[in-house]
Parts: C-alpha cells; sequence; structure tokens
C-alpha cells in the first residue's frame, strides 16, 4: 500500500515493519519526528531519554536481550553518543541495532556542520544513506537485518532535506519480523570490554568489515543506472536527486550503502564511462575513497589532495542550482544547458528577489524574555547553550557572549572562574538542558566552589524541537503519567545552598535576586519557572496589553525587550516627536514584561485591561 510520507515517517515505519520494539531518542531537528512517529505503533516501546549517550545505551541494552532497537539524532547528538557507539561496535548485539544520524547540511537549525559519515568509518561500523521517502523506509528494514547478519551496528545517515520531503512509500501493512524472547546473554568475552577481550575484538572488527565490504557489491541498494557513457555519476543520498535533476542523461552509480564501499562494483562503473564525477554532500567521504582506489575522478587535482572536493562544493547544502552552477564551471555543462533553460532563468532571478531579513527573535510572551532584559542591563559576561534561549543574543537583548554545545554553558562560566577572569560569569540553561549534560556541569560547580551564577530556565518542555515532554513534565513520549522531577531539590542536593525559584515574568524579583548574589561569593542557581507561552494551556491564558497613547512618550525602553508584539506607531510624542510604541493584539500574549519596565506606566496590566480599571482612570485624567 502506498502512503505519502516524510523521511522521518519512513524510518519510523520502516523500523516498525523491521520489528523493532525499543526506540529511545532525544529531540534534535530534523530528527524529532521519528521517535514521535515511531510511538504510535502498536507493539513498540518508544521514549525521550535524557541525552543521546543514554539514548543509545538504552537501545544497546535492548539489543543485547534479544529485541531489534533502535535510537534517533541530529548529528550533534552522535557527538554525545560517541563514547557508547564504539563500545557497542566492539561488542556487536544479539539482535538487530540502528543509529539514526540525522545530519543539516547549511545548518538550518544547528551550531555547526558535520558529515556524520565519517562516523561510520571511524567506528568500523556500515553507513546507509537513502535519497528519498521510499529510500529511508527500505534501507532502515535493510539495516536490521544487516546488522544481525554481521553482528553489528548499523548507522542510517539522513540529510534534513530527506527527513523533511515527503514523497510516495512502498509501505506493508504487517510487520516482517516480530522480536522473540530470549535469554539474556552470559558471553563476558564478548561483551566485557578489558583490554584483553577488546584487543581480540578489534581484529574480528577489521575481519567483519572485509566480509561487509564484499556483501556490499551486492547490496540491493547499490545499483547502476546506465544512460549516456559520457559522463557518469557516483552519487548517494539526496544528492542522488540533484544529479538525476541536472544531468537527466548521465549514467550514475547510486549508492545506498557508503560505508563501506563496493569498490570493483566502482571500478566496473568508472571504466564503463569516458568520464567519472562524485557528486556527494559536505565532505568528500565518497570522492576520497574513490580516489585512493586509483580510480581517476575528473576535476581532480593531485596537488590539492585532500584539501577539497573536485568540483561541488564542500559546505552548504547541495540543491539543483548549485550542482549546475558548479558544473558549469567545472566545464560539464555549457551556460546555456537545459531544454527550457530554467537554470540560467533561475538564477536570473536570484538577483532581483529581494526578500525581506526575518532576523531569529524570542517569541511574543516568551518566559525567557525577563531574564535576559536583567542579564543585559546588569551587563555581565553570559555563557549560554543550546535551546530558544539562545536567541537570548538577539538584538536588542544582546544579553549572551558564548554558545557551544549542550551543557556547556555552566563548563565555560567555570573554567572563566577558576581561570581567574575578574569580571563574574553567568550560565544559562533551559530545563530539558539541565537533564540533558547539565546536571554533571553543576555538579562541577559545586564540587569545585566557583563563583558562576547559574540560571535555569524552566519553560516546563523541551521548546526549540516542538514541545516534547522531558523529566520535568510530568508525561512520557508514549502519555503515560510518570514522576515529574523537581529541579530545585537537584540543585540543593548537589550542595548548592544558594538556589531560588521565580516566576519568569517577575523582571523585579530577578533583578533583586540576581543584584543580591553578585555581593556574595561561591556558587549560585536561580530557577525562572513559567511555561512556555506557545504551549496550548498557556494560549488559553492570552490577553492582549494595551498601550496609553497620552501617557506613553515614546521612551522606547519597552522596545529594548525584544518583544516582537511591540513596534513603533505612526503616532508620534507631541514634546519630543518620538514614535510612540502600539502593541499588537493578534501577537500579545499578556506576559507583562513590558509593562513592569514602562517607566510611565504606560502599558496596561492584564488585571487592568480585564477591568478596564486603567483606562478609565486615565481617561479621567
Amino acid at each position: 500500500m502506498k502512503r505519502l510520507l516524510s523521511g522521518n515517517e519512513a524510518v519510523a515505519r520502516g523500523a516498525w515493519e523491521a520489528g523493532a520494539s525499543v526506540g529511545s531518542a532525544y529531540p534534535g531537528t530534523p530528527s524529532t519526528e521519528i521517535m514521535e512517529t515511531f510511538a504510535l505503533f502498536p507493539g513498540v516501546y518508544a521514549e525521550w531519554a535524557t541525552n543521546e549517550k543514554v539514548a543509545l545505551d538504552v537501545a544497546v541494552g535492548a539489543a543485547y536481550a534479544g529485541r531489534r532497537a533502535f535510537t534517533a539524532m541530529k548529528h550533534v547528538g552522535l557527538n554525545v553518543a560517541a563514547d557508547a557507539l564504539f563500545y557497542a561496535s566492539m561488542t556487536g548485539i544479539e539482535a538487530g541495532l540502528v543509529i539514526v544520524s540525522a545530519d543539516d547540511p547549511s545548518m538550518h537549525s544547528s551550531q555547526n556542520e558535520q558529515d556524520n559519515r565519517q562516523y561510520a568509518r571511524f567506528a568500523r561500523i556500515p553507513c546507509l544513506d537513502p535519497s528519498d521517502s521510499q529510500d529511508a523506509h527500505d534501507l532502515m528494514i535493510a539495516a536490521f537485518t544487516l546488522s544481525e547478519q554481521f553482528d553489528t551496528p548499523v548507522m542510517l545517515r539522513m540529510t534534513t532535506r530527506v527527513c523533511h520531503t515527503s514523497s510516495p512509500v512502498e509501505a506493508s501493512e504487517e510487520r516482517l519480523v516480530i522480536s522473540t524472547e530470549r535469554r539474556y546473554p552470559r558471553n563476558p568475552e564478548k561483551y566485557i570490554m578489558v583490554p584483553a577481550n577488546a584487543r581480540r575484538h578489534h581484529l574480528w572488527i577489521e575481519d567483519r568489515m572485509i566480509k561487509i565490504s564484499q556483501y556490499a557489491e551486492a547490496f540491493s541498494g547499490n545499483r547502476v543506472e546506465m544512460r549516456s557513457t559520457h559522463l557518469g555519476i557516483i552519487t548517494g543520498g539526496i544528492a542522488y536527486q540533484y544529479a538525476r535533476e541536472v544531468f537527466p542523461e548521465a549514467s550514475t552509480l547510486k549508492l545506498g550503502m557508503v560505508y563501506p564501499l563496493p569498490k570493483e562494483m566502482i571500478r566496473g562503473f568508472a571504466n564503463s564511462v569516458e568520464r567519472l564525477i562524485v557528486l556527494e554532500e559536505l565532505d568528500p567521504f565518497i570522492e576520497e575513497q574513490v580516489r585512493l582506489m586509483g580510480v581517476e575522478v575528473y576535476g581532480s587535482h593531485p596537488m590539492e589532495y585532500p584539501a577539497n572536493k573536485s568540483i561541488f562544493p564542500v559546505v552548504g547544502e547541495l540543491d539543483p542550482s548549485v550542482v549546475f552552477r558548479s558544473a558549469v564551471t567545472a566545464g560539464l555543462l555549457p551556460q546555456s544547458q537545459n531544454d527550457d533553460g530554467r537554470w540560467k532563468e533561475e538564477k536570473q532571478e536570484d538577483r532581483f528577489l529581494e526578500i525581506p531579513e526575518r532576523p531569529p527573535v524570542l517569541c511574543p510572551g516568551c518566559p525567557h524574555r525577563g531574564a535576559f532584559y536583567v542579564l543585559h542591563k546588569l551587563g555581565l559576561p553570559v555563557n549560554g547553550d543550546i535551546g530558544c534561549y539562545t536567541l537570548g543574543m538577539a538584538s536588542p537583548l544582546n544579553a549572551m557572549d558564548t554558545c557551544g554545545c549542550m551543557g556547556a554553558s555552566v563548563g565555560v562560566a567555570h573554567g572563566a572562574a577558576v581561570a581567574g577572569d575578574p569580571e563574574r560569569h553567568v550560565a544559562v540553561m533551559g530545563d530539558s538542558t539541565f537533564f540533558h549534560t547539565g546536571m554533571p556541569a553543576l555538579l562541577n560547580v559545586a564540587y569545585n566552589q566557583s563563583d558562576v551564577l547559574t540560571v535555569i530556565m524552566d519553560n516546563r518542555v523541551t521548546g526549540m524541537t516542538g514541545h516534547q515532554d522531558n523529566p520535568g513534565t510530568g508525561k512520557t513520549l508514549q502519555g503515560k503519567e510518570t514522576v515529574a522531577v523537581e529541579i530545585e531539590p537537584i540543585v540543593q542536593a548537589m550542595g548548592i545552598t544558594r538556589v531560588k525559584t521565580v516566576k519568569g515574568y517577575d523582571v523585579k524579583e530577578i533583578e533583586k535576586t540576581l543584584k543580591g548574589w553578585l555581593k556574595m561569593r561561591g556558587p549560585a542557581v536561580l530557577i525562572t519557572r513559567e511555561e512556555c507561552a506557545l504551549l496550548p494551556s498557556a494560549r488559553k491564558r492570552w490577553i492582549p496589553l494595551k498601550v496609553l497613547p497620552n501617557v506613553c512618550n515614546g521612551c522606547a525602553l519597552c522596545f529594548r525587550v525584544g518583544c516582537p508584539a511591540i513596534s513603533q506607531s505612526s503616532e508620534k510624542d507631541p514634546v519630543y516627536h518620538r514614535p510612540l510604541a502600539r502593541i499588537d493584539p493578534f501577537l500579545c500574549t499578556g506576559c507583562e514584561i513590558c509593562a513592569q519596565v514602562c517607566p510611565r506606566n504606560a502599558i496596561l496590566f492584564r488585571s487592568q485591561v480585564e477591568t478596564k480599571a486603567g483606562e478609565d482612570e486615565y481617561a479621567a485624567r
């Protein structure tokens, strides 16, 4: 039966059809929807883990127990899970284990751009690279078979475009395999990686890769499509789609398995075409291996190897226009190529198409805004973290100085403090980040007693990736009621005595608390707690505030909170001729942060709006 599925939905569907019974993940764009979709299938267990390493450990445990299992994460998540990845490769498994890594070329929602095919080579595990939703579905099923056949974890490497693009998928209504119960293995030589065992396993892994390389020659996901012999293209993943679109007459070697490569298939294909190129996103992962085989790649120069790719860019996401321009530059296509000339026309249109910039900004009513307003006002160095609150760096708040990876804020702030930096450092993280990797870093601060001030912005959900549950929300991924972990007692248990929870919208209390702690030495933690303004429960309480134009004098202080709901009106103050403030009733949530910072009481509070008391009072004046 055919279904229209996104790549992420197709991966989840393929996992279910393949008989996967356990899935564990940490939400991260572009991978988030995989586990959300899998959780809806019958007969499965799916969870949000506290971080990616924990998620992979859970999947490994299930695979040891004889149940097909998988984990899913965005590319940087595999950095967190790398320790688990390498030991899982060393031990092997009892039942199929698949690691879905979703790379993000062009960094649509990420802090870096990395090619996780390199992890597969590093860890000595096979890597499959789908080019569309059907591929994602089929290769996910194939990954479990491959895993069990060769006693190895398998990586399914997705990219943003494949994850989020929908296409028809021929899917089954039945599960192909049902995991059966079996006794948990008692095999210390295989599963306990003390040095003596690990040394033997390293030799076994190298032998395993030789066998998988031989298997790759006949793997159904690798196929030759012969057309014109003037040009041959070795490609895989989403780049295959661009190859077919820009070079419709060229022959292609489509690689579903990009590590290890089918070397004999590649040599045979190279000998069947006049010119050979490699088309792939990001690193020259395939190209380097092909050139090391002694196969000539068009456009390559020995003096440049391995500094760059021969033709196509090594950074950013590919698209047909990028591929076309690169091909023209390399002399593969004439400038006027294409029957209808659309590539040339699109390039000309790009020069004249002016799209207004939309800088990233915290949402109207965001509970993080008040704390960032105060931090900017205090002028302290702020070490940030990954989440919605990263947008605290944007103008006009300008309240963040560093941001590296999940959980880095506290460690970086601590490092600056113990290095002797004279300024008092602030670390900022969210509730989900605290559970992810923030706790060990904060424990380090407590243990080593630095003067770091940590602000944990608890918006009661994992916000940036789309409102996923976490240990603080009281619900699991599959909707089961569970313990709602309180952050303050955990911090206190670490030995930090100066800890306080305040309402996220209470600007005055946040400022008062931080100013008081600046006069003291030692670690302190402020928890600003307010649910995300976009949660359904919060949206029910939205009440737009109002500006009193006869009181506002256009001082612009309210603009400094950086709320999209506040803008300049066409009216001007009669004395200073400054634009007055206006509040968009369709955007305003009634969080009252702007009302708290207004020095003239020109913005009505919610209670005044509801009762009209404020308007009546000022009208009487």
